[in-house]
């Protein structure tokens, strides 16, 4: 993985993109534009809240950022984060991989805990995380509405160092 650059934003937000439909991992219920997510960027500290990325070949497959918990000084050691992958990338093991290599970064980044918030009918992101050392820590039931239909969702976490 590196650190993103503007130039990644393109393929950022088509990725994004490919999970608004699905109803399984975004409650963006239409697709958003690069313009729009330009401030979202911007706010990522490589030194303490990267953005990430991984290429296969010319194009990102799959990116992984971290954001500041709750905006209070008092989490500044807890990081939220989210993974999100090209349709042809998943369930082959790179969504692991990069969670994986993300999580051995929070040291140098000075972050103890991780949160990440799960839709509760997504498995395949829940599997992952609890594939590593991820628990359940709560649940907001039926907070998100999308086409009628009310989705629950998980907060999973996982204290990463002392």
């Amino acid at each position: 993985m590196r650190i993103a650059t503007e130039k990644d934003l393109d393929d950022i937000v088509a990725i994004y993109n490919t999970t608004v439909s699905t109803r399984q991992s975004t409650a963006d219920i239409s697709e958003v534009s690069v313009e729009s997510r330009l401030t979202w960027f911007r706010g990522h500290d490589p030194r303490t809240r990267p953005l990430l990325v991984h290429d296969e070949g010319d194009k990102v497959a799959g990116w992984v950022s971290f954001q500041s918990f709750y905006g209070r000084p008092a989490y500044d050691h807890t990081a939220e984060i989210s993974i999100y992958l090209s349709p042809q990338q998943r369930g082959k093991g790179l969504g692991r991989s990069l969670l994986k290599e993300a999580l051995e970064l929070t040291r140098q980044l000075n972050i103890k805990t991780v949160v990440g918030f799960i839709f509760s009918h997504n498995v395949p992101s829940i599997n992952l995380f609890k594939s590593l050392g991820f628990e359940e820590w709560g649940k907001l039931p039926d907070v998100a509405e999308m086409d009628g239909t009310a989705y629950s969702l998980s907060i999973f976490g996982k204290r990463v160092n002392e």
